[in-house]
């Protein structure tokens, strides 16, 4: 499997059952690895952030989070087979999570949300082992327990909705203690699931306009951020076709490399080897038997708030 260079970024050319099937080898080869699942949005925001950038590219996969990222990479030798959102692929590895008996763990979100996420993921799909959830409003000092948290669970899949760039920081300053083999930042998914915000109909996210129906829904919040990105994105997609376009490219990336490739990272990222031993748990409140932890979205919510407006990962918007 072949990377698809657009602009800044590097795409595995992957379908949404086969990015399930990649994770589900990873986490049986006992490795460990992350998953970025980038949209225009992101993509513009990494050329200018180079720890986002750099952080996406030493993911294990990178998948095209919206259309105009696949109509793009038509430009290119090798088009993408087709996008690959977040809240979808939330819904397809929780599927085969409840079929391989993996257990998940979802943090982000107001606890209200991520409780509710929590509750119909279970309900959607039978046995599906929800070994912890928390919120997503908490400071840099409970940072280290969040993640010792998420370790102490036994959860082999984490799910993380904090918003750009505060997940990606999250998964990288905590790898070493989270203790899961795939983690997957997945943005505003999580507010989609529990029915919070409405996602846009097929036939619009065929389109490539899911970015559309999320703007009519929060003008005042997301005009900004998408009148800038999209005028980005097509300014440096035409500079990139004309030849024009400066040496801006991610890490470049040939064949798929094997997992433990994949998981030989450098400098404090993922790394090989055996899945550490997940710690006891704390004495904690429960909801149908999962664990909860957190606050009820008061504490340090301006930093929450403020991550998550940054750009969404549900399609391309």
């Amino acid at each position: 499997m072949k990377a698809v260079p657009v602009l800044n970024g590097r795409f595995h050319a992957v379908t949404l059952s086969g990015a399930a099937r990649w994770a589900c080898d990873l986490i049986r080869s006992g490795r460990r690895g992350y998953i970025c699942t980038v949209n225009v949005a992101i993509l513009m925001m990494m050329r200018s952030n180079p720890k986002l950038q750099r952080f996406v590219d030493r993911a294990s996969l990178v998948v095209a989070d919206g259309q105009p990222l696949v109509w793009a990479s038509r430009l290119q030798s090798r088009a993408l087979p087709e996008r690959v959102t977040g809240i979808d692929l939330v819904d397809e590895l929780c599927a085969l999570a409840a079929k391989e008996q993996f257990g998940v763990y979802f943090l982000g979100a107001r606890r209200p949300i991520i409780e509710r996420v929590a509750e119909q993921l279970s309900a959607r799909h039978g046995g599906l082992q929800v070994s912890g959830f928390a919120d997503g409003y908490f400071d840099e000092a409970e940072s280290s327990l969040r993640a010792l948290d998420v370790r102490a669970s036994g959860a082999r899949i984490l799910f993380v909705g904090m918003g750009v760039p505060r997940q990606e920081q999250f998964i990288e300053q905590h790898w070493d203690e989270l203790g899961v083999e795939l983690a997957i930042p997945v943005g505003g998914s999580f507010d989609v699931i529990a029915g919070a915000t409405r996602r846009a109909p097929v036939w619009l996210q065929r389109m490539g306009m899911e970015w559309f129906f999320r703007l009519v829904q929060e003008p005042r919040r997301l005009w900004k951020r998408y009148l800038v990105t999209n005028f980005q994105f097509i300014f440096h997609l035409a500079c990139s076709v004309f030849g024009s376009d400066a040496n801006h490219s991610g890490r470049r990336r040939g064949d798929e490399p094997s997992h433990e490739e994949m998981s030989s990272i450098r400098d404090g990222h993922p790394t090989g080897g055996d899945r550490p031993s997940a710690r006891a748990h704390r004495s904690e409140q429960t909801i149908s038997g999962v664990r909860r932890i957190g606050c009820d979205g008061e504490k340090s919510g301006a930093a929450q708030e403020d991550a998550v407006s940054n750009a969404p990962t549900v399609g391309d918007r």
